[in-house]
């Protein structure tokens, strides 16, 4: 009957204790799970703290680290772009100087050029082939090698100073690079946790495809320098071919010329000695031509002279073939007379031939005399040629040390 009366829903005391066991066990468990969650959260924060703070602290080291590599391959690029602009201005001013020198060889070439062309102007006999010719054929041969040597040097400097100038461009693109570099990771640098404005950049992580490996980027600055090292190397070594060059152009003009003003020296030397023979041997013709003259004057006076005598001579044989009869006798006087004007008119031809050879002795005298005339204005022509237009105009030729 109790069994009867008993409400079905209720629960026996024994499952009301094992069910308040139950919840005990499982809230104990929970918070026992709980606390274990906890302890191992604050673990895991204090881990994630400290490996965020190495990691941190080692990224910040590596910026410094590589702050310091950018610092290091920038003074080196500095150093480098000093360097390289230092050399281009010498070479500029070497340049300048192969111009000027380059400039200077004009007037000496025109100068021996004239000088040619002038001597092409002497006449007769003295238009020869002589030393001062083959010594300016010479030193017009030098100049324009010298001309052609300093165009083919100044190219190369031009050249060069292109190529320094490329190497410069390398260095400043470099160096503009590493300066927005340093200056970026000296801002990252000086970021903390503490810096405002800081965001979350989402794909800042991607790497994207233009990224170099850190080896590839010293290869390329170490390209940069190399390049500035070589183009300075050569630069220097220009320089010192430029001042060989330069310096032995000047020699071998100078002394060329020299070489040219001596043959101009002994040849006018050699054309005044000739001249004044000449000149000698004009005043000795001349002095004989006035005897000749004189001479010619003397025979045909002897000629004249003559003329009575034998006209006397004839009168009196005229006279005395006269002579009547007998007494026209071949005697000693008539054979006499005959022997006088024989004799008179014998010599009156030698006197006549000796005339005849002393005009013809004139006559070739005064061709003697025309010819020395001839040659001595062929000789003043030729100093006046050498000495006045040549010579003068070579004075005015400067050789400077360029």
């Amino acid at each position: 009957m109790a069994r009867l009366l008993q409400d079905p829903s209720k629960l026996h005391p024994s499952e009301w204790y094992t069910a308040n066991q139950m919840q005990r066990a499982s809230t104990e468990s929970q918070k026992s799970r709980s606390e274990c969650m906890t302890a191992e959260s604050w673990r895991l924060v204090d881990e994630i703290e400290k490996t965020t703070q190495k990691t941190q602290s080692d990224v910040n080291k590596k910026l410094e680290q590589r702050r310091e590599e950018i610092k290091f391959w920038k003074q080196e690029l500095d150093n480098k772009l000093e360097q390289i602009v230092h050399e281009t201005e010498i070479l500029l001013t070497f340049k300048n100087r192969l111009e000027r020198a380059l400039e200077g060889c004009k007037e000496p070439l025109v100068v021996a050029q004239k000088c040619l062309l002038y001597r092409q102007r002497r006449v007769g006999i003295d238009l020869v082939h002589d030393e001062v010719e083959q010594q300016l054929l010479k030193e017009v041969e030098v100049l324009q090698g010298i001309i052609a040597l300093l165009g083919r040097t100044l190219e190369q400097t031009n050249e060069q100073i292109r190529r320094n100038r490329s190497a410069k461009y390398d260095l400043d693109m470099d160096l503009k690079d590493k300066f927005t570099a340093l200056t970026i990771d000296d801002y990252c640098a000086s970021l903390t946790n503490d810096t405002p404005h800081i965001i979350y950049a989402d794909n800042a992580v991607k790497l994207e495809g233009n990224f170099v490996t850190p080896e590839d980027w010293i290869d390329f600055t170490n390209i940069n320098v190399e390049k500035a090292d070589k183009q300075r190397n050569n630069s220097l070594a220009l320089k010192a071919l430029i001042d060989g060059i330069l310096s032995q152009i000047a020699n071998d003009m100078r002394k060329q010329c020299e070489i040219v003003n001596n043959a101009f020296r002994n040849r006018v030397k050699e054309v005044k000695d000739a001249k004044h023979k000449l000149e000698t041997l004009l005043a000795m013709v001349m002095d004989e031509t006035a005897s000749q003259e004189k001479n010619i004057a003397a025979l045909k006076k002897a000629i004249t002279d003559k003329e009575a005598p034998v006209k006397v001579a004839q009168t009196r044989l005229e006279a005395r073939n006269r002579r009547p009869n007998v007494e026209l006798c071949y005697d000693t006087v008539h054979s006499s007379l005959m022997s006088e004007v024989q004799e008179i008119t014998k010599n009156i031809q030698r006197l006549k031939d000796a005339l005849a050879q002393a005009q013809t002795e004139l006559k070739g005298l005064s061709r003697r005399q025309l010819s020395l005339e001839e040659e001595i204005k062929v000789k003043e022509n030729t100093l006046y040629i050498d000495e006045v237009l040549c010579m003068q105009m070579r004075e005015s030729v400067c050789i400077n040390n360029y």
